[in-house]
């Protein structure tokens, strides 16, 4: 097996203040040095060196807002089922997918992913009332 330093990268976990003490940019890896680099991407996952979710939490609430912008202008020609089934399905498990790694994270954050939330009810609702007018 060898080592490809394009493809093969490492990145110090720690605390931000035990990470200032770290002032490796190379880690030398038989006859090739390997990158040190500050921010890595797993599976959908962004792990940043101090281990933050910010940049996770920025990355998923910034996607589901684009998908929800991109939803409401195909959501017309849809039924209201359809509707509300893109919505779960696309919001719902951005939201989700890895959420047990969120576990502890600042009020912040989870005020960000609450927002996605509220806005994904809020076209739910949406849905309902528009829905129950068009019966009317």
């Amino acid at each position: 097996m060898q080592l490809n330093p394009d493809k093969t990268q490492v990145l110090w976990l720690d605390s931000k203040f035990q990470l200032l003490k770290v002032d490796i940019q190379d880690v030398p890896v038989l006859t090739t040095s390997v990158k040190v680099i500050d921010t890595a991407h797993d599976l959908g996952v962004v792990i940043v060196s101090g281990l933050t979710m910010s940049d996770h939490v920025t990355v998923v609430c910034r996607s589901a807002y684009c998908q929800l912008r991109q939803l409401r202008t195909i959501a017309r020609s849809l039924s209201d089922d359809a509707s509300k089934t893109l919505v779960q399905a696309f919001i719902s498990c951005r939201l989700d997918y890895c959420n047990a790694l969120l576990c502890g994270i600042s009020d912040g954050l989870v005020q960000c992913l609450q927002s996605v939330q509220m806005r994904q009810l809020g076209w739910s609702l949406e849905l309902v009332d528009e829905s129950t007018s068009r019966r009317c």
